[in-house]
């Protein structure tokens, strides 16, 4: 281990445990900055080396080569920290914040606007760059604003809502080298604290008891061909529990694949490929996946 001006770089640290899939190879440099003016320090100093940078979050919707990363892999699960203005509905949150932990502070608030988000497996970064979604709803509906960084760590700046070319499981900040430091979500007032927790807690158990929160996984793999359910053409083709070395098809859910002990990237990655062959065979569909592949 090595300090850049006091902040602590793990060498060949392991990412498996980064990652909601609990599966990848080591990173040759890991840091995990705790404010902006960290993450800035170590983005600068990168550059000025000439080293990569892979950012991850919550490690959710990411499939992480079992060779590892080169270069500096920054993790931001430790930026975290929100508040809450009960009147205006406004809501600030770092990019390191927990969504289910957001959604439950919003209901608590008796803000509205975030219950459906209790299941997402992420950050508040994370389903910024994705425009997360589920129930029928998606950030974009709440999204206010971001501040990001370029990765080359100059100043910050705020790019509106209206800016960020939003769509189905998609943002311009998945085209574009910047890094999402905060978000502001912009949420309805007044509603009555006790039924919006109690929504929320709904739609986890409605979200766990349908889907195998219980396993490591990323979350859906596939983006949904609208209107059509990747999860449902999965079945429909007989592929529920078809396994490749240590990953599966969900038995409860198609559009997950889980690591049942000993999976490896490999394994994933041939089992994301022959559901793609499968579709394409069949329905002459491209399923394309919502996870990032990393290393590859």
């Amino acid at each position: 281990m090595t300090c850049i001006q006091g902040i602590k770089i793990h060498q060949s640290h392991k990412l498996a445990n980064l990652t909601t899939w609990r599966i990848g190879g080591p990173a040759e440099f890991l840091a995990e900055p705790i404010n902006i003016k960290e993450l800035q320090t170590l983005l600068i100093w990168a550059n000025a080396k000439n080293i990569n940078c892979n950012v991850i979050g919550a490690g959710s919707n990411l499939l992480i080569n079992d060779s590892g990363l080169n270069g500096l892999s920054i993790c931001l699960r430790k930026l975290q920290g929100s508040s809450l203005n009960k009147k205006s509905g406004l809501i600030d949150a770092f990019a390191g914040e927990s969504i289910p932990n957001l959604a439950r502070k919003a209901a608590k608030a008796g803000l509205h606007g975030l219950e459906w988000a209790v299941g997402i497996p992420g950050t508040v970064g994370g389903a910024a760059v994705m425009n997360a979604g589920a129930q029928g709803s998606q950030i974009q509906e709440t999204l206010h604003s971001v501040l990001v960084m370029p990765r080359s760590g100059t100043d910050p700046f705020i790019i509106n809502s209206q800016e960020l070319n939003f769509s189905y499981r998609y943002s311009r900040l998945q085209e574009e080298k910047l890094i999402v430091l905060s978000a502001k979500f912009l949420l309805e007032p007044g509603h009555d604290q006790k039924e919006l927790s109690h929504i929320t807690h709904q739609n986890l158990i409605h979200r766990t008891s349908t889907q195998p929160y219980h396993l490591p996984s990323c979350g859906s793999v596939f983006r949904n061909p609208e209107p059509l359910k990747a999860g449902q053409i999965i079945e429909g083709l007989g592929l529920k529990g078809k396994s490749i070395g240590g990953a599966e098809i969900s038995k409860l859910h198609a559009n997950f694949i889980i690591n049942t002990g000993e999976g490896t990237a490999a394994d994933i990655k041939q089992l994301i490929q022959l559901v793609q062959r499968r579709v394409k065979k069949t329905h002459d569909l491209e399923l394309q996946t919502e996870v990032k592949q990393l290393g590859f």
